[in-house]
């Protein structure tokens, strides 16, 4: 890992309507527009499931190094987080985010530590680290 600070840039450009272009140094560019609750049209990425998706993949991101700390052997994990936008004091902001992470273990494997390493996971994720809100987890192993 590279030393502190990190500096991530991105840009974004749009006109008075239609779809924003964001691009970012070395990755392909992305399409948003405002989800169908704010009048877009809900098909393509928006601010605020770009945000969701952050915590979720982060969290996935997060739980390969925490495992792989812990020597954790796993088959595969899905998470999936719901925010909840709403007005708080005056403001539009995501109020909570839940997140349903299922792990897949072989057989035998030590369930304990693996519901551990989920919560921890999620304790240490640096988006969910980053923002407002109340999180919540909820851990779930499976045996393949």
């Amino acid at each position: 890992m590279h030393p502190y600070p990190h500096t991530y840039v991105v840009t974004s450009q749009g006109t008075a309507t239609g779809p924003v272009s964001i691009t970012s140094p070395g990755v392909p560019p992305l399409t948003t527009a405002p989800p169908k609750e704010f009048d877009g049209p809900g098909d393509v990425w928006s601010p605020e499931t770009l945000l969701v998706a952050a915590i979720a993949d982060c969290y996935i991101l997060t739980f390969r190094g925490v495992a792989r700390a812990a020597k954790l052997e796993w088959q595969g994990l899905e998470c999936t987080v719901e925010g909840v936008l709403e007005r708080v004091e005056g403001v539009t902001r995501f109020s909570g985010y839940t997140n349903r992470a299922t792990l897949t273990v072989k057989a035998g494997a030590d369930q304990g530590k693996a519901t551990e390493l989920l919560e921890r996971a999620e304790r240490v994720c640096l988006v969910n680290n980053s923002l407002l809100g109340k999180r919540t987890i909820v851990a779930n192993v499976v045996e393949q």
